[in-house]
């Protein structure tokens, strides 16, 4: 009969993972070997995938900010060789979040190409129910993956921000870690029209800062990393359910899944593992028609029509600023407006504009 671990001890287990501990030092604390750390890490993070995608769907933001973190499996990638294994190299992990909430969205781990980077796009898109403000950095294969799953007209408005950190100025002592500014940052519309005053990938790449400070196997040089891709992926699940509903988030006071409206309180780590464990397998979320934004309080509405059959939306999103009028000289009767310059006949020759429906109207 197979030794099964009480709940205390799991919960025990899983507090020491989800805070930076390694499974050696784990094993130590709690005096669990380290086979059954795996076998438990595995089981409560493929619960922990489950969880994510029964939980959060139905995502209702204005600003999403994408990016991918580095990492790797038994070996980096420059030492992999012909005859390894597909799962050994690096194994990025693709995140997705809402800047407002700070919650993580959309999240995957794999190579960092384009199958992968397709994947985690349409994933994401299927769990959104709002036109968004999508911003990525430049990594090429995003245009594709943006285009192909955000087809419609008018869906998505994306842009991507670039960070330069090249080293040919500012070498002296007081620069020395400090990035060039020529210019350090550069905002390029894709899709849609984006907000480019406020496209910016600092909150997704602040939460890789999290994420290699709660999981051992994202730290730099040291033997924690990932010897199997399940356990990496298991241990990747673990963190970001955790970061959702158990760890309060410093600048909200509460929770991602709080700030979201998906539950009313702090996960404790006990609940965490109870709901994992005995979270069922459930169908992945499928898209769903995307609304138009609601604007801010006091901001006029946008003008906006759907197109037929499902195409999407044709908004109204700047207008022409209106060009000055001079002031009047005093005691001066205000000049009359001149006539507007008659157009000349159309010559035979000329073909007249014609402008077309785009609704069908009668």
């Amino acid at each position: 009969m197979a030794h099964v671990l009480p709940m205390a001890k799991r919960v025990e287990v899983v507090a020491h993972l989800v805070e930076g501990a390694g499974i050696r030092p784990t094993s130590r604390l709690t005096s669990v070997s380290q086979p059954a750390i795996l076998s438990l890490l595995l089981r409560v993070g493929e619960g922990c995938e489950r969880l994510h995608n029964r939980l959060v769907r139905d995502v209702d933001c204005r600003t999403v900010q994408v990016d991918e973190i580095w990492s790797y499996v038994q070996k980096k990638q420059a030492r992999v060789l012909p005859g390894d294994s597909p799962e050994v190299g690096e194994a990025y992990v693709f995140v997705g979040m809402a800047s407002a909430s700070k919650r993580v969205i959309s999240y995957r781990v794999g190579k960092r190409d384009e199958a992968n980077t397709n994947a985690f796009i349409a994933d994401l898109r299927a769990r959104l129910v709002t036109i968004p403000q999508l911003y990525s950095d430049g990594w090429a294969p995003y245009v594709a993956a943006v285009g192909g799953a955000f087809a419609l007209v008018g869906s998505v408005d994306y842009a991507q921000v670039v960070k330069r950190y090249n080293r040919k100025a500012r070498r002296d002592d007081e620069h020395r870690y400090e990035p060039p500014r020529d210019p350090f940052i550069t905002k390029t519309p894709v899709f849609g029209v984006p907000d480019l005053q406020r496209a910016s990938t600092s909150h997704v790449e602040r939460q890789n800062l999290t994420i290699r400070m709660h999981i051992r196997r994202f730290t730099r040089l040291c033997n924690g990393f990932s010897k199997r891709l399940p356990h990496h992926k298991a241990a990747v699940a673990l963190h970001m359910l955790f970061y959702n509903f158990c760890r309060p988030h410093e600048a909200l006071r509460v929770t991602p899944a709080m700030e979201a409206g998906l539950t009313d309180h702090v996960w404790s780590v006990e609940e965490l593992v109870a709901a994992a464990l005995s979270e069922a397998a459930g169908e992945p979320p499928k898209p769903r028609a995307l609304k138009l934004p609601e604007p801010p309080p006091g901001t006029p509405t946008t003008p906006a029509r759907a197109l037929p059959n499902g195409r999407g939306f044709l908004r109204l999103v700047g207008s022409a600023p209106a060009q000055p009028v001079p002031p009047a000289a005093s005691g001066a009767a205000p000049a009359e407006p001149e006539p507007p310059p008659s157009e000349p006949p159309p010559s035979p020759k000329t073909r007249r504009m014609v402008q077309l429906s785009l609704f069908d109207d009668p």
